[in-house]
């Protein structure tokens, strides 16, 4: 087994960022080589990645590994109880699939239960959709993977040794009884992971979770985890440049990153200067007009009817591409009509929301030497603790909304539309690029221009997640929905006095900051060579390592 790893591994460089900021400029915090690679929210994540690799495992197994470690030493951003849509390629099959681990409303989380209630609220037990990013990784490392439960959480159990939260003692006993419950298949890998899944959503732990519950006022119900199933979907995809961009479906926001790569198709952006005037004004002004169609169109399509083919359709596209008015900032909230034929729809639905405390998510990209490439976004917060399970849950909940009518109003069952968001592009039939970030309403918005500055600026990895970067509020926030601030562009002042000069010359509503804006991960594959570059923003105050 180990001279299998030095085969498959022979280069193995560590970049680890400090969630120190001021720390950042004494790190390594990108890596390259041609054979195996991890990017996760912490160092001791990434190195559970490289450990699996290391043992002869392959990107899925290191990404199950990495995003369970991930649940404990990035817990306010991740939790177990959580969420994490996954995207693989699957390079013996020449496949990108979508794993889709976002759970649904209880079905006690009714409309009526939630308008007595004065809406769904951002923190506490209520607003807790059933688990789903702990299935979806059980489907990932069955469907895909070659290691067994207990392998890839053993990194995990030896991070919960050595964490202090109160919950860690618990969540090792239940992590120790899923892997009793393995043990039971007599070394049948895959029907040792069913049973793993079993014990957690149709066993003692979902009957735990769901007593817990009915004592302290939360509704998830045991017949809620047991019904639970992990979707195995196809990505949506767009042409850009000679590229294939891959996104998770409209239960997501992902298609919005399509849309506005659609919108800027015929914009000559690889002919503007990089971080010019121009080139920000036309990217954000694309961004308004498919961020007011993922407000009023994207929700769980297993509920809703989302005409997701006319959004990406290249006659809407040519419908909307004149409303980006390259001398002026749009004011206006725009959302069109693709069923209709039309540019604009003629009424938008813009109920109030409440303004809620900023989010965040942590981020995980793992590759190997076989080709397998696999990109998550994992988050989950503001929760609580289901008694002794240890397991923490989500409040995703409030990111469906209680407005009668839309496409995205609460329904018990139905899965909220999530920003998660990862990324996928190749350049014909080889994967080039893989992105996660983290950052809610920020992620697409950033993954775009990381997306921009590879594609059409030709930066390295390192240099596209360290550009100065952007990003608008004019769309409804997702938590809990609060109304779209109009011409607002906030703006790292990194790209200079003349530039942000030129930008409130054009209208824009200019707010700038010394932080970054958002927290991206890349991975670059150079398809001539197999050379992997991977980076992250050292300036993203938390951890991040690549191998």
């Amino acid at each position: 087994m180990h001279c299998l790893w030095l085969f498959a591994i022979p280069l193995v460089l560590v970049a680890v960022v400090s969630l120190a900021a001021d720390d950042a400029s004494a790190r390594v915090w990108k890596a390259e080589g041609k054979q195996g690679a991890v990017a996760a929210g912490g160092k001791e994540a990434a190195a559970a990645g490289l450990a699996i690799l290391k043992a002869g495992g392959n990107a899925i197994d290191a990404a199950v590994a990495t995003m369970l470690v991930e649940s404990v030493i990035d817990s306010g951003n991740f939790c177990f109880g959580g969420e994490a849509p996954i995207m693989i390629y699957d390079a013996k099959r020449g496949v990108v699939e979508v794993l889709a681990g976002q759970g649904g409303a209880p079905r006690l989380a009714t409309l009526e239960y939630f308008q007595k209630k004065g809406g769904i609220p951002a923190d506490g037990i209520e607003s807790a959709a059933v688990p789903g990013a702990f299935d979806a990784m059980l489907v990932a490392l069955d469907r895909y993977g070659t290691k067994t439960f207990a392998d890839v959480a053993e990194p995990m159990l030896a991070a919960l040794d050595q964490s202090q939260k109160e919950w860690s003692a618990d969540l090792s006993a239940t992590i120790h009884k899923l892997i009793e419950a393995e043990k039971q298949a007599g070394g049948d890998r895959r029907r040792g992971i069913r049973l793993v899944g079993d014990y957690f959503y149709r066993g003692p732990i979902a009957r735990d979770i769901e007593a817990w519950c009915k004592e302290h006022g939360g509704l998830l119900r045991f017949s809620d985890l047991a019904t639970h199933v992990t979707r195995i979907e196809e990505p949506v995809a767009a042409q850009y440049h000679g590229h294939t961009v891959y996104k998770c479906g409209a239960w997501t926001q992902g298609p919005s990153l399509l849309q506005s790569l659609q919108l800027l198709e015929n914009s000559a952006l690889p002919g503007m200067a990089h971080n010019s005037s121009e080139h920000l004004h036309v990217t954000v002004e694309a961004l308004k007009l498919a961020l007011a169609d993922r407000d009023t169109y994207y929700a769980d399509p297993l509920y809703s009817d989302v005409p997701l083919a006319a959004l990406l359709a290249p006659k809407y596209v040519a419908l909307r591409q004149p409303l980006i008015d390259k001398k002026h900032a749009s004011l206006k909230y725009r959302p069109g009509d693709p069923t209709k034929g039309k540019a604009i729809l003629d009424k938008s639905m813009l109920p109030p929301g409440r303004k809620t405390a900023s989010r965040d998510t942590t981020t995980c990209i793992t590759a190997d030497s076989q080709g397998n490439i696999v990109v998550a976004t994992p988050s989950g917060w503001g929760g609580v603790v289901a008694g002794k399970t240890g397991v923490l849950l989500g409040t995703r909940l409030q990111s469906l909304n209680t407005w009668r009518g839309h496409p995205n109003c609460l329904e018990a069952g139905k899965r909220p539309r999530i920003t998660l968001s990862p990324t996928l592009v190749f350049d014909g039939k080889q994967p080039v690029l893989a992105v996660s970030v983290a950052g809610g309403d920020l992620q697409d918005q950033v993954s775009l221009q990381v997306v921009l500055n590879c594609l059409d600026f030709k930066l390295s990895a390192a240099d596209a997640v360290t550009a100065p970067r952007f990003s608008t509020e004019h769309h409804i926030g997702s938590f809990r929905q609060p109304p779209p601030a109009l011409g607002s562009l906030t703006i790292h002042e990194g790209v200079g006095d003349k530039t942000l000069a030129e930008l409130k010359g054009l209208g824009h509503h200019i707010t700038t900051t010394k932080n970054p804006i958002g927290t991206p991960i890349v991975l670059r594959i150079d398809p001539q060579t197999g050379m992997k570059s991977i980076a992250g923003d050292p300036q993203t105050g938390r951890d991040v390592a690549a191998y």
